[in-house]
């Protein structure tokens, strides 16, 4: 089964995703928030759910679920410096591993993965951890993100605020 699972790693367009899944962590670590959007397809969205095994989003409560619109109001916030969360935002590294596609067609890829993320702020170190399933729509014209999942591994629990973007 392994030999299976990292074979298909090999696979072109499973190597598209992956390199558009590192281009977003490395964007959300520099703050780079507009060109993070940008990454998104226009009827994209940016979940994280509170229920660890819902597969539907849009009828029950999310930490976040954001569409296009709510994203440009997130990145908004997080760049104009109106928010506190804005001013004083965690200097964050995050590594983003374990691929494994779900899917794959001509023009979409459906990645899971793992992410680790450290936020630093005031002197103190937090770590997040989450299992992230990214669909990728594959284009000539650019390869952008259609849906991102981040499900935190304490989803169920007090999750405090965070001053980025998962």
């Amino acid at each position: 089964m392994t030999e299976a699972i990292f074979g298909v790693l090999t696979d072109p367009l499973v190597t598209r995703a992956i390199e558009l899944i590192w281009r977003e962590a490395e964007l959300l670590d520099r703050k780079a928030y507009a060109a993070w959007n940008a990454l998104y397809t226009d009827d994209g969205f940016y979940v994280i759910p509170i229920d660890p095994a819902a597969e539907r989003f849009d009828d029950i409560l999310n930490m976040v679920y954001d569409d296009a619109r709510m994203r440009r109001m997130r990145v908004t916030r997080m760049t104009e410096g109106h928010a506190i969360a804005a001013v004083d935002a965690a200097r964050t590294v995050r590594t983003v591993s374990r691929f494994v596609p779900e899917s794959v067609s001509g023009d979409e890829v459906v990645v899971r993965s793992a992410q680790i993320l450290v936020a630093y702020k005031r002197e103190r170190h937090d770590l997040w951890a989450a299992d992230l399933v990214h669909r990728i729509r594959l284009s000539p014209d650019g390869d952008r993100i259609v849906q991102k999942v981040v499900r935190l591994v304490d989803s169920e629990s007090a999750v405090p605020a965070a001053g980025f973007l998962l």
